[in-house]
């Protein structure tokens, strides 16, 4: 497998079963991605999209088909192991930020890590570093629901970056921003990819921040209808 390609999947389908009938939500798809590449998912409703990040992400097993993250043929595992590559090596943006409020940020972004059994002082100087590269280290100590948008959603791109996974998957992460915040984080997400090496595949319904990625790939009823590179 050529060195400088994070994930593949191959003839990656799924069916869902609603009684008499059966709902093929994704139907053979073949996608390659490589280390660096920003890659934006594009589609109408009940295209697919959500479907295909779920199956990237380890958050759902596939009717059919692989995926391979890192060279591993990840539905070859268990559910345990599953979860244990999920933890490692994948990190999630969600739309709704999904951070719990009871705690603070740090705890907050140290989450991902704790799971994974890093050493507290390891966890927390982390955190702290991604605090500082995001530009809200002030923030450490604040609740997140005395944070803006744009703040709560550094913080949970903090968080998918703690345990230094492959790829991280973002669902419609501007989607609850206004359009200048939402800029700001695709530009951080295009920094991730460029300065850091960082593969970020993200669900978008925005053309404008589609275009400001390396490429997008179009579904539609299920199935990949086109890509269309920028950079």
């Amino acid at each position: 497998m050529d060195s400088g390609v994070v994930l593949r999947t191959e003839n990656l389908s799924k069916i869902y079963n609603g009684g008499y009938v059966k709902v093929a939500a994704l139907k053979n798809v073949n996608l390659t991605v490589k280390r660096g590449e920003f890659v934006t998912i594009i589609g109408p409703s009940g295209s697919g999209k959500s479907t295909l990040l779920n199956l990237l992400g380890a958050l759902d097993r596939p009717t059919s088909g692989k995926v391979y993250i890192d060279g591993i043929d990840i539905y070859s595992y268990g559910d345990k192991e599953l979860a244990i590559i999920r933890n490692r090596k994948i990190g999630f943006i969600f739309q709704a930020f999904n951070l719990i409020n009871r705690s603070t940020v740090l705890k907050n972004i140290e989450m991902p890590a704790i799971i994974a059994g890093v050493p507290k002082d390891v966890r927390m100087a982390k955190a702290m570093q991604l605090l500082k590269m995001l530009g809200i280290e002030d923030k450490a100590d604040f609740k997140p629901i005395s944070l803006s948008g744009g703040q709560q959603q550094r913080v949970a791109i903090a968080r998918a970056l703690i345990n230094d996974p492959a790829i991280i998957l973002a669902d419609e992460p501007t989607g609850n921003l206004d359009s200048k915040t939402g800029l700001e984080v695709i530009e951080l997400l295009n920094t991730l990819c460029s300065k850091y090496n960082k593969t970020v595949i993200m669900v978008t319904h925005n053309l404008e921040h589609a275009s400001m990625s390396t490429r997008s790939i179009y579904i539609r009823d299920g199935m990949i209808e086109k890509e269309v590179v920028y950079q």
